[in-house]
């Protein structure tokens, strides 16, 4: 009796460069990189420009003629990882550009001269200065106000679809500020057509000898399913009468470094139809005066997942 043939033992290394190439440009950034330790085709496919073509913005050729300086790369994926890790500046050095390094998706920041602030032009209740810290030329100090209101937008299709977002006012106290402890600032994110929104309300003071510390009550509405927006923890509701203890987050660590503070989260589903996300902060009800709020700008970045 005849015996079979044998079996074909082919595996995955065995594929063309090619097709290895195409898998890839489906992946992640960091399985792409995990992928090169699987074979000599596959790390000179995680290298090709083909594959980093694919995970690079398909918008990013515009929005690099937009930097202030020339950006320098010699391959794709070069690229990536300098906008992974240094933000540029674009518009005129009103807003700034990244990619997130885990997911490729694009990241924004606003200026404080990208935003509108009542009485921002003002020197008797503003003044714009420069810090060496900072990523902008100017940040904007406020000198003494008793109607807080910031604004800013963007458009979602600026952003990368299919993604889950927050945004962050980043700002500091300097060491005479005050104000800031006996009133809620109100801080919200909402679509441009006024069919979503979600705000939140939170007192925000200095303390010397500590953090600055933030304390929430939320609420927020979902409606639809191209943008949708949740308060930190929450997808459609909040705990009522629930008030929510949180630190800003040091961006540096430490007192005097620049903080943020989480406005809300949003989801941009790709066919918003010229639909912008607008953000605000306003403590304008108490009637009392203010100062010593030090503002870079507001940050969007996509939503990291909590470790497990």
């Amino acid at each position: 009796m005849a015996s079979n043939p044998p079996r074909s033992s082919a595996s995955i290394v065995d594929l063309p460069e090619n097709c290895v190439s195409h898998v890839l440009s489906l992946m992640a950034p960091r399985e792409v990189c995990r992928s090169s330790a699987v074979s000599m085709s596959f790390q000179s496919a995680a290298n090709s420009d083909y594959v980093w073509e694919k995970v690079l913005p398909p918008d990013l050729p515009e929005l690099l003629s937009r930097a202030v300086s020339p950006v320098c790369f010699s391959s794709k994926k070069e690229l990536f990882f300098r906008l992974c890790s240094s933000p540029i500046i674009i518009d005129s050095g009103k807003r700034s550009f990244w990619l997130d390094k885990s997911s490729g998706k694009k990241c924004f920041m606003l200026s404080a001269r990208e935003l509108s602030i009542v009485w921002g032009d003002d020197n008797r209740y503003w003044k714009w200065v420069t810090l060496p810290d900072s990523r902008f030329s100017e940040v904007v100090e406020l000198l003494n106000v008793c109607w807080l209101e910031v604004r800013g937008s963007i458009k979602a299709s600026e952003l990368s679809p299919h993604t889950q977002y927050a945004a962050y006012f980043i700002l500091k106290h300097t060491d005479h500020s005050y104000g800031f402890h006996s009133h809620q600032a109100e801080f919200a994110v909402s679509v441009s057509d006024g069919s979503r929104s979600s705000k939140r309300k939170a007192f925000i003071h200095s303390d010397k000898h500590g953090p600055i510390t933030a304390r929430f009550s939320a609420c927020g509405r979902r409606f639809g399913s191209a943008i949708s927006f949740r308060p930190r923890g929450h997808l459609m509701t909040v705990r009522p009468a629930e008030l929510l203890q949180s630190e800003l987050h040091p961006r540096a660590g430490g007192n005097g470094e620049w903080m943020e503070i989480e406005i809300g989260e949003f989801y941009v589903g790709g066919d918003e139809d010229g639909a912008k996300v607008e953000f605000s902060m306003m403590e304008v009800n108490g009637g009392h005066w203010k100062s010593g709020l030090v503002l870079e700008g507001i940050e969007i970045r996509p939503k990291t997942k909590p470790a497990n």
